[in-house]
């Protein structure tokens, strides 16, 4: 049994968290969408130009997502950008591009 959601103080109701199945099927679209233009995309480049929500564990549901699309064959991995956003440490963020097959829609 779940808990009910607690308004907040201004009365309004917060939407439920999202589940990671039900958030990877809500993002899926715009990452198939990037997949088929043919061009080098971060996810963060596609989260944001696409308004997707974050996940229910951000630090571990943007990789596990990504590597299923790379086991369904939709993406693959292409390089690292270390300027495509802004990060205190300067790390490293992988590029993606579609796969031969998802740009020319065989999969999706």
């Amino acid at each position: 049994m779940t808990a009910p959601i607690q308004p907040a103080l201004d009365g309004s109701v917060p939407a439920p968290a999202l589940d990671f199945h039900t958030w990877c099927d809500r993002v899926r679209p715009a990452f198939v969408a990037a997949a088929r233009s043919g061009r080098r995309f971060t996810t963060y480049e596609v989260a944001a130009d696409n308004d997707l929500p974050e996940p229910p564990c951000p630090r571990a549901d943007w990789g596990n997502f990504t590597q299923s699309l790379v086991r369904d064959g939709v993406l693959e991995h292409c390089g690292f950008d270390r300027s495509s956003r802004p990060t205190g440490e300067k790390s490293a963020v992988a590029v993606w591009r579609g796969t031969r097959a998802a740009q020319a829609g065989r999969v999706a």
